[in-house]
């Protein structure tokens, strides 16, 4: 007898799904714009000279590029700032928001899960595949349990050969 004929794989015949958040991640680059290099001595915004500064300024390199908007001086810096930004960055920039890049990555991440079909999962077992890639934010995770809690079976996280259950509907 064959030891090949008695190997069964059971995480195959277990009807499991697997959600890889990473095949929602955004592969484009990422850019961090700080507003504290427009201030006046790393402490004031200057209009007249922002306002120059934007006019001026070449915009085409945010081309499909991500872009948070932030300011990490402890500065106080007008709304209508992080407005002309992003009114000269729109025409280039696939996707602006205000914030640090983990907020970014949020922002991205709720917006590319937002596009799945919930109901495809209706009734499934879904393992949340984790802990493979650090570009996943939590905020992901969260997400695609909220999303999913009301139609699967079951939630679990890791891999199929070693999860955490998370949610089992009671029939």
């Amino acid at each position: 007898m064959d030891i090949q004929e008695n190997i069964v794989n059971k995480v195959a015949s277990s009807g499991l799904i697997t959600f890889n958040l990473e095949d929602y991640l955004d592969k484009s680059d990422r850019i961090l714009y700080d507003i504290k290099d427009n201030l006046f001595h790393g402490l004031i915004l200057k209009e007249q000279d922002f306002r120059a500064f934007v006019k001026e300024y070449d915009w085409t390199q945010y081309q499909d590029k991500n872009v948070a908007i932030t300011c990490t001086a402890d500065a106080i810096v007008p709304t209508w700032a992080y407005m002309l930004l992003a009114n000269k960055m729109k025409p280039y920039a696939k996707e602006i928001v205000f914030g640090d890049l983990n907020t970014l990555d949020t922002i991205l991440f709720a917006k590319s899960l937002a596009k799945i079909n919930v109901e495809d999962f209706a009734g499934q077992r879904v393992v949340v595949k984790g802990c493979a890639n650090p570009l996943i934010p939590i905020s992901a995770y969260v997400e695609v349990t909220a999303l999913l809690t009301p139609v699967v079976k079951s939630i679990m996280y890791g891999e199929p050969c070693s999860t955490v259950p998370i949610f089992k509907r009671k029939d």
